[in-house]
């Protein structure tokens, strides 16, 4: 059985413990792993996990470029990461930051509005979405909650319709504890899901809604490491009862006929 896990987060080791601790009280919810690259790897090795979308967020400007530094660092040390930058809004040079990216071989983004205290459709970051378009890259953004309107399904679906050739991911399902409101809005070609953080949170009665309503294609195995471990994430997703195919493609096949529209790294490999 390949998997890849299409949503974990890593951080520097003398920051580990307090960007966890954050995310543990962002959500109010307490967290067992270090995000660590070491942690994740071995984490995942308990379920054969071979490749990990691995990714940080800079929650101001000045922190864009040693964030992507970093990430670019993880990806030549461990051959299992596939890693994705960040940006803020009012970042001023946006452009040559994602061409850095992308001629390092990251060929999308992260944003978390929640966390970044900006909407995902304010306007401010049309130029690095048209950016992204040129560039042929992607971005994964945190969709939903309802604390915030940041990362709203609605304005979600606003860039998704406003700029219909870049592919969105939608992390949660796209719309963390708002998913009956993304199921209603983002079911559009250009978007993308990950099942992360919605099992753990809602059992896994939001899931099977997800896959009633949107492209089984579309949807990729994720954990929200170090939120989850990937033992009880891989048996949420047994736990569906999917039919052998989707579940093969949803923890394997769809993130790599995805991914090939912008690298040829899984070029050679099986994905039937």
């Amino acid at each position: 059985m390949k998997i890849i896990d299409t949503h974990a987060h890593i951080f520097p080791d003398k920051i580990a413990d307090k960007a966890v601790q954050s995310i543990s009280d962002f959500y109010s919810t307490p967290i067992c792993n270090k995000g660590s690259a070491d942690v994740l790897i071995d984490s995942g090795k308990k379920i054969g996990v071979l490749k990990y979308l691995v990714f940080s967020t800079a929650t101001k400007p000045q922190q864009v470029e040693s964030i992507n530094s970093f990430i670019m660092e993880q990806v030549n040390l461990h051959k299992e990461f596939i890693g994705l930058g960040t940006m803020f809004k009012g970042y001023e040079h946006y452009g040559d930051e994602l061409e850095r990216l992308k001629k390092s071989g990251i060929h999308g983004i992260k944003l978390h509005p929640d966390f970044q205290k900006f909407d995902f459709n304010d306007k401010e970051l049309f130029p690095v979405y048209d950016t992204l378009i040129q560039l042929n890259m992607f971005v994964l953004t945190h969709a939903g909650d309802y604390r915030y309107g940041y990362s709203h399904p609605e304005k979600i679906a606003d860039i998704a319709k406003k700029f219909p050739k870049l592919n969105i991911i939608g992390a949660h399902f796209g719309g963390w504890s708002q998913w009956d409101i993304a199921r209603d809005v983002l079911n559009l070609p250009n978007m993308y899901f990950d099942t992360s953080s919605t099992m753990g949170f809602q059992g896994l009665e939001q899931a099977k809604k997800g896959f009633d309503t949107f492209d089984n294609s579309h949807i990729f195995f994720a954990t929200d490491f170090p939120m989850w471990d990937h033992e009880s994430e891989l048996k949420n997703i047994m736990d569906l009862k999917l039919p052998d195919n989707v579940t093969e493609n949803v923890l394997y096949n769809n993130f790599v006929s995805f991914y090939g529209q912008y690298s040829d790294l899984f070029k050679n490999s099986d994905t039937h």
